[in-house]
């Protein structure tokens, strides 16, 4: 069967061809500005493949996240197997793949937040802010996730928001503490 592919021109003013270590050219989806920010930051680690997991937080830090185009970046910069960069950001569940709002909300679920009432204080963020685990409201501004112990068990239940600590949540208190990041 054969069909012919219409493509946007709009689509490739994103694309560079980016040019490795190894002398290997491919293209990557990207703005340059995106491209040369994760050059300077593998370059800053020397383009040590064993370097891969710093590189990873840095990145993930000046991003927010790292989608598959970032990884294609940091593996050829490090000449490593693109399988490799996404079985490591996969791994650790520190990385994403996904956007987080400019909000993120985290959940306690460890033993005693879960035994304290952290999953009523989860559905009451669900319910707030209409969505599920995972996923970012429309206008970017919070996301939810769920995480294990932050080793604050004394103040359980424990939300962090961002890296603020938030203690002895209760779902009443969940309107107060979206309420300050509304402003």
């Amino acid at each position: 069967m054969n069909q012919k592919l219409s493509i946007a021109p709009e689509v490739f003013t994103y694309m560079e061809k980016v040019t490795g270590a190894d002398g290997v050219e491919v293209i990557v989806n990207l703005p340059k500005e995106k491209i040369e920010k994760i050059n300077d930051i593998c370059h800053s680690f020397d383009n040590d493949p064993r370097e891969l997991i710093n590189v990873l937080h840095e990145t993930q830090h000046t991003f927010g996240y790292l989608p598959a185009e970032v990884q294609d970046v940091i593996a050829h910069n490090l000449t490593l197997p693109v399988a490799h960069v996404y079985g490591v950001v996969t791994f650790y569940s520190f990385f994403t793949m996904i956007p987080k709002g400019e909000h993120p909300i985290s959940v306690c679920t460890g033993t005693a937040c879960y035994v304290r009432g952290a999953e009523k204080v989860l559905d009451e963020f669900r319910k707030e802010l209409d969505i599920k685990v995972g996923e970012t409201t429309p206008d970017g501004r919070f996301s939810i996730n769920c995480l294990r112990c932050v080793g604050a068990c004394g103040l359980a239940p424990v939300v962090l928001v961002g890296e603020k600590v938030y203690g002895r949540v209760s779902p009443d208190g969940v309107k107060s503490i979206l309420e300050e990041y509304k402003k």
